[in-house]
């Protein structure tokens, strides 16, 4: 499947029109499991967006947006793409249509199989992730991380000396964060701190971290601190729902 290079940052997945079932229960699952998932509802623009992504996976619902047969031809002129020998293309749909099925597994011969979504979503999930893990989708890294160095509203709070101050998280995933400070606390490595506030815009997350270390970033010294094991899985859950949204923003704007 796709490209057999070292994958080290994963692979991106789309999901063109997927029905509400499957963006509520299994989008939202790999999403948590760290699958860098996105919804599309444009073919035409994510064609054109495979040749920046060129590794991109790509699950395709027949039953919306475009008719059937237009569906097909759109699989086949991707699949006769060169430049986009690396695109793996499946199917996921709540239609069982056996005809459907043997055509595009016999026939048009799609590498990431066809998903029929069934009252057992956790099967469907099993499955989908199975896919996923021998088209080797989330490649050397674990964790999903959004860059926010450029946004407002992404911060943190720490106590320090008494006195809580204001940094700027530059990046994150649920294994921890970086940030900068308007002028330097002197974060020492290894230092807990049990009470972190952090305000990834409308949510608020209350977390622990260890500072791991620091490095220079422009004229400011930028501090990466990992989250303890002892933060609370909703916490997680949340980070993880956060950076998803943040990244699906910037694809939105890539395709626009």
């Amino acid at each position: 499947m796709g490209q057999e290079t070292e994958n080290i940052l994963g692979r991106k997945i789309f999901f063109l029109y997927p029905q509400a079932i499957v963006q509520n229960n299994i989008i939202a699952e790999l999403i948590q499991q760290e699958f860098e998932t996105y919804i599309i509802r444009d073919e035409k623009k994510l064609r054109r967006l495979f040749k920046k992504y060129p590794d991109s996976i790509v699950f395709v619902n027949l039953y919306d947006g475009i008719a059937e047969k237009d569906w097909e031809a759109w699989i086949r002129g991707v699949m006769a793409d060169t430049e986009l020998a690396g695109v793996d293309i499946g199917i996921v749909v709540c239609g069982d249509d056996e005809a459907l099925r043997r055509k595009y597994l016999s026939n048009v011969k799609v590498r990431c199989g066809y998903t029929v979504v069934k009252t057992d979503i956790n099967l469907c999930i099993r499955q989908l992730m199975d896919i996923l893990k021998d088209a080797n989708a989330k490649g050397r890294r674990k964790y999903i991380r959004a860059n926010t160095s450029q946004e407002s509203n992404i911060t943190v709070n720490l106590p320090v000396r008494g006195t809580f101050i204001t940094g700027t998280i530059l990046a994150i995933s649920v294994a921890g964060f970086s940030c900068v400070f308007q002028d330097d606390p002197g974060l020492t490595k290894n230092s807990l701190f049990q009470d972190l506030q952090l305000k990834l815009q409308s949510v608020l997350i209350k977390a622990e971290g260890i500072v791991f270390g620091a490095r220079e970033d422009g004229e400011k010294k930028a501090y990466v601190l990992l989250f303890t094991k002892r933060m609370d899985p909703d916490a997680r859950a949340r980070i993880r729902k956060f950076i998803q949204s943040n990244l699906q923003a910037k694809i939105y704007a890539e395709l626009n």
